[in-house]
């Protein structure tokens, strides 16, 4: 017998892919995100057979463009973006080894204007750390590090991997056993064919539930918001309030919104040269387009309303961007009195706010002009201690729940 949310989900998937266009959204700065082109690395092992050194960008996440030899004990490590103009993130990503144990230096060479932003990550036996301080040597603006080498490849990259299959492999193992108020969905494929994935979070029916999006990884480098996002859902969806807050609140969670970019090892943008995060607006990109009409569909189809967005990213510190505009949203107290619960909850924290209105298309703006809802894009420091992010996460998670039920109980 076909069950009423198996119908249900049938229409919803019917309406998705017929619905050609999504209403959208008026932003004061436009920004152009039709499709630019890209310049692919070449996949490939470089091999400098006179000091018997080798490195490969072959796999998902890697980024190395160049692989030369400047003297008998430094050799270049060539980085370019996927296309410019570009946020100056340089990222990087290439396994190395040697054919005899030695030690060798890496000098980062980057286009002119670009410089060294990421301390390197290293994965020696499938365990990711921090590169020795020690090891790091800095002239001018040029990075270069000293490593450790021997016939085992060592993977050398601006952040720890984390491609779309190791994202996949993630959300499944998080959502095992929680089939019953879990459902893994695609909103579609990338331009490359890659899909784009969410969990659709509820308990019981999805009637009159308000909505609150949580999503990540438009920017592919952007690992440590990516952490906070993990620790954040894995509480949602195993801290003692969950039973209670899944029964008044929907949750649509999009844990890799730019799968292309990620496997690409791009430094900011998609297999379409742009910035996702400047195309809430026209929805030129697929990965948007399609996001937006998922969760727009899901709306109307439960006679509901969106009332929190929540998009995770990195930069140099912890901040949160807010919105200013709040009076207009249905929860116009909730950023108030989360921030006052988070810094009373964890440990030596001061919350770091910078809110303005967005004037550029970004998702924060979005969720205020398309839905009047709160915006929050929640940043993750680079240097931010894992240990820090999954605490961070866990806490602000729970005083969201908290908020929103206190809020939902008035």
């Amino acid at each position: 017998m076909i069950t009423n949310t198996i119908i249900k989900y049938i229409a919803i998937v019917v309406i998705i892919t017929s619905c050609s266009s999504v209403k959208k959204v008026h932003f004061s700065e436009p920004v152009d995100t039709t499709t630019k082109p890209i310049a692919h690395q070449v996949k490939q092992t470089y091999s400098l057979p006179e000091v018997g050194i080798y490195a490969s960008n072959e796999f998902d996440g890697a980024r190395l463009n160049g692989f030369k030899q400047e003297n008998d004990s430094t050799v270049l490590v060539i980085i370019h973006p996927e296309n410019i103009p570009i946020n100056n993130s340089p990222y990087y990503a290439f396994k190395t080894w040697s054919s005899t144990s030695k030690s060798f230096y890496f000098k980062f060479q980057y286009p002119k204007r670009y410089k060294h932003r990421y301390i390197p990550k290293l994965k020696i036996n499938d365990e990711w750390s921090i590169i020795d301080s020690t090891q790091i040597f800095k002239h001018d603006s040029i990075v270069t590090i000293k490593l450790k080498l021997n016939k085992s490849p060592i993977t050398v990259a601006a952040q720890e991997i984390n491609s779309s299959s190791d994202v996949m492999n993630w959300y499944t193992d998080l959502v095992n056993g929680k089939y019953d108020y879990v459902n893994i969905r695609s909103v579609g494929e990338t331009t490359l064919g890659r899909n784009i994935p969410v969990l659709d979070i509820y308990k019981e029916d999805t009637k009159d539930k308000d909505v609150i999006i949580l999503l990540t990884r438009q920017h592919p480098p952007e690992v440590t918001g990516y952490f906070a996002f993990q620790s954040f859902l894995r509480t949602i969806l195993n801290n003692e309030l969950a039973e209670q807050f899944l029964n008044k609140y929907h949750i649509l969670a999009f844990p890799i919104m730019n799968p292309d970019g990620v496997d690409l090892g791009h430094w900011r943008h998609n297999a379409g040269g742009v910035d996702l995060n400047r195309d809430w607006s026209k929805y030129n990109q697929p990965e948007i387009r399609q996001v937006v009409r998922y969760i727009n569909t899901t709306i109307k189809e439960n006679k509901t309303k969106l009332v929190l967005g929540i998009d995770f990213h990195s930069t140099w510190y912890d901040v949160f961007y807010t919105n200013t505009d709040r009076e207009q949203t249905a929860i116009p107290m909730f950023i108030e009195n989360w921030f006052m619960a988070l810094e009373e909850h964890i440990p030596d924290y001061k919350v770091n706010e910078a809110s303005s209105n967005s004037n550029k298309p970004t998702s924060k703006g979005w969720f205020l002009n398309g839905h009047k809802a709160v915006g929050i894009t929640y940043e993750i420091g680079d240097k931010t201690p894992k240990e820090r992010i999954a605490l961070i996460g866990e806490i602000s998670a729970i005083q969201m729940m908290q908020q929103l039920l206190e809020l939902n109980n008035e």
